[in-house]
């Protein structure tokens, strides 16, 4: 038999009396069950040298925008400005000048949304300045 390998002629890795030996799929010669504790990523660590700031600011400017403007404001607006009778937005939504489940839901999110854009912005105001570069780019 070579090393780990069946050759024919020999007996067949199933066979009856492979069993209680070594297992005939894996090589003698190997690493076997060691890890390397010295191992390098594969990717470099990254240098935060960069301004974190601008990322803040722009994460929580489109919070505050989506979140205040679009789902509070517009949501006050429509419902503020809704016919008596009500209108069909959507499929199956209508909008009128009662708060309905939906309208609720959304104004509330929207306005956890913009307050957590202003967290955002608040960290950004905190950070230290640095220069404004694009991620992975030289320094």
């Amino acid at each position: 038999m070579l090393r780990g390998r069946w050759v024919p002629g020999d007996t067949p890795p199933g066979d009856a009396r492979h069993r209680g030996r070594r297992n005939p799929y894996r090589a003698r010669d190997g690493p076997g069950d060691v890890v390397d504790t010295q191992e390098v990523p594969a990717v470099p660590p990254f240098d935060p040298q960069g301004d974190e700031r601008a990322g803040y600011f722009l994460a929580g400017g489109l919070l505050i925008a989506a979140g205040w403007g679009l789902a509070l404001i517009v949501n006050v607006l429509l419902h503020a400005t809704a016919p008596a009778g009500g209108v069909h937005a959507l499929d199956g939504l209508r909008v009128g000048r009662g708060w309905g489940p939906q309208g609720l839901a959304v104004a509330l999110f929207g306005a956890f949304t913009g307050a957590f854009g202003v967290v955002l912005v608040a960290f950004g105001f905190g950070a230290p300045k640095g220069p404004l570069v694009l991620p992975g780019a030289e320094y």
